[in-house]
């Protein structure tokens, strides 16, 4: 009964913050974006009659249905039925998975529409830079998807969809609105993954830095005595100060800074 006892705490530990779902880490709450009830999602099922229910990222239906297994799933432990505890956690962190799954393909569909928008309005020749960094994320979040990789997906078309709605009300995201763009950043203070899921490879994908991942052993070669282990990259601490050498003469100074613009 111990050995049960630990197993459902585990998998309720689990389930806690499975059930959060990655686009919470995303801040996908301050995007509104609005979700439709896509008919052609194949795990939806049959549906049998149309629906008008509008869904926020926030409450889509697998989503809810991973809250209420988690409670479900803590007041059963309490109630010290563990086997039936653990039934519910494990469902709570399908049904969470699943809406992770869900949110990809919708911000995906968005993604996709404002790119066929920005097709057929000029904006490959009007803002190049803007529209070919929306396109890359986005086909970084299809790649992503196809290989179940929900987290990734997610934060790529995230991204593609915040440059493509400047654009779509009228401000370029390349074109500070009080016109104070700031010289791109020479270093960068290593975030926790648990926050933005810093790593080099994502970090040389941000566009302040060399919008490109696969820079990620530049950075590698640059910090290199830095880090707890020179030998292993992919072991960077939260903290510490990441130089970002300049590659096309470009010029950086200074920390990178989540209040500043960067034109890149």
């Amino acid at each position: 009964m111990k050995n049960l006892s630990r197993k459902v705490s585990l998998i309720l530990f689990v389930s806690i913050f499975a059930a959060f779902s990655v686009f919470a880490e995303n801040d996908v709450y301050d995007l509104d974006i609005k979700i439709p009830v896509f008919k052609s999602v194949a795990f939806f099922g049959a549906v049998e009659e149309e629906s008008s229910i509008v869904y926020t990222i926030s409450n889509n239906e697998f989503y809810l249905e991973s809250l209420r297994l988690s409670k479900l799933a803590l007041e059963t432990y309490e109630f010290g039925d563990y086997i039936a505890s653990a039934g519910f956690a494990e469902e709570a962190i399908r049904f969470a998975q699943l809406s992770d799954e869900y949110v990809s393909i919708q911000l995906i569909a968005e993604a996709k529409r404002l790119l066929d928008w920005a097709d057929s309005n000029n904006i490959p020749a009007r803002h190049p830079v803007d529209y070919d960094e929306s396109k890359g994320y986005y086909e970084i979040s299809v790649a992503a998807h196809s290989n179940e990789e929900w987290t990734d997906s997610i934060d790529a078309a995230i991204h593609s969809i915040e440059i493509l709605s400047a654009l779509e009300t009228g401000v370029a995201r390349t074109a500070s609105r009080t016109g104070d763009i700031s010289p791109l950043p020479s270093q960068y203070t290593v975030r926790t993954w648990a926050s933005v899921k810093d790593c080099l490879w994502n970090i040389a994908g941000q566009t302040w830095a060399y919008n490109d991942p696969w820079r990620w052993r530049t950075l590698y070669e640059a910090n290199k005595s830095k880090l707890p282990d020179p030998n292993n990259p992919d072991l960077i601490e939260p903290g510490m100060i990441i130089d970002i050498p300049s590659i096309r003469g470009e010029t950086r100074q200074g920390m990178w800074s989540p209040t500043s613009t960067y034109r890149p």
